[in-house]
């Protein structure tokens, strides 16, 4: 009888001692992420060959993310241009090419004071349904056709705006924002 309580007694306090190393474990790494901003999740977002965004409405999606940290979140000189570098990794070489890094910089720069003079943000970004992207194939590139939507509200109240997206599957077998465009009849 007085073994059993013992053994009753021992595997209680190993199930205590497994118990809390769980909750320890388990608690560090959550509330690490709680503590981040946004603007930080999304600067240290790794963008390589595991963790990119596998399809089109994916990488519009994350491009949305920055966008909104430009458009409604605080943040430094240096993660504004670590956002940007976030938002360049996700563009095509030829977009690229017609777009400097430093021409880019001052572009989203004026772009998003024009914005805050104008007391605008963004409330909510969508992008299309997957049966919605269009794929096509031309002069043996692979092309997709994605469209997302943005409420934005300002001092006039709330508007929606919308943007269409061109992108291509490079070498390597990633999606890349080749060329984008306001949808007649949306908000600057």
């Amino acid at each position: 009888m007085k073994m059993i309580r013992n053994l009753i007694i021992g595997l209680l306090c190993i199930s205590l001692v497994v118990g809390y190393y769980y909750y320890l474990s388990n608690r560090d790494a959550s509330s690490e992420e709680d503590d981040l901003t946004e603007v930080q999740k999304v600067v240290l977002k790794d963008l390589s060959d595991k963790s990119y965004p596998a399809t089109p409405r994916e990488v519009i999606k994350f491009y949305n993310r920055i966008l909104c940290c430009y458009y409604n979140e605080e943040y430094t000189d240096e993660e504004f241009h670590q956002l940007a570098d976030q938002a360049m990794e996700l563009m095509d070489q030829e977009l690229l090419d017609n777009n400097p890094a430093e021409q880019y910089y001052l572009r989203v720069e004026a772009e998003v004071e024009s914005y805050r003079e104008k007391n605008r943000t963004i409330n909510n970004a969508s992008v299309c349904d997957t049966n919605e992207v269009k794929y096509i194939t031309r002069d043996s590139a692979e092309l997709a056709y994605v469209s997302a939507s943005y409420f934005v509200r300002d001092t006039d109240g709330f508007a929606k705006s919308a943007q269409n997206y061109a992108l291509r599957k490079d070498e390597s077998g990633k999606w890349k924002i080749l060329a984008f465009e306001l949808k007649e009849g949306a908000v600057e």
